[in-house]
């Protein structure tokens, strides 16, 4: 199964009964596992869970903690983006060149790498005084 297989099939397990935006995504663990997560929303909307952040869960509970590739996919006109939150998170794992795939459910895909979509970004070396 693809990632983007994968992404698409969790995506119509999504729990988005407010806004009706259900999102998929997948990546590849470095020892070549597949993790998946959809988004769970809550009535109280900032306490739901991005796709995204749902995959790095389930991608750490099984013990793995670096990722080789991702994919997102969601019904939308233009691929979709990870929030900023997810972005951090992203990097949190990934390498600056790992690949992130963006796809539409009518087939549009944008490919970037995680340095595309969080220049600049927090590490733990910025918390260095030495």
């Amino acid at each position: 199964m693809t990632l983007l297989q994968a992404a698409t099939a969790v995506r119509e397990r999504a729990y988005a009964p407010y806004s009706r935006f259900k999102v998929g995504a997948a990546l590849r663990s470095t020892s070549g596992a597949v993790h998946v997560g959809c988004n769970v929303e809550n009535v109280a909307y900032p306490e739901g869970t991005c796709a995204e952040a749902g995959a790095i869960a389930a991608m750490i509970a099984a013990g793995d903690t670096a990722i080789a590739e991702v994919c997102v996919i969601a019904d939308s006109p233009e691929p979709v983006p990870p929030c900023g939150g997810c972005r951090q998170k992203i990097a949190e794992f990934a390498a600056q060149d790992v690949r992130v795939t963006l796809c539409t459910t009518d087939g549009k895909q944008k490919v970037m790498t995680v340095a595309d979509l969080l220049p600049g970004v927090f590490t733990a070396a910025h918390m260095d005084r030495t």
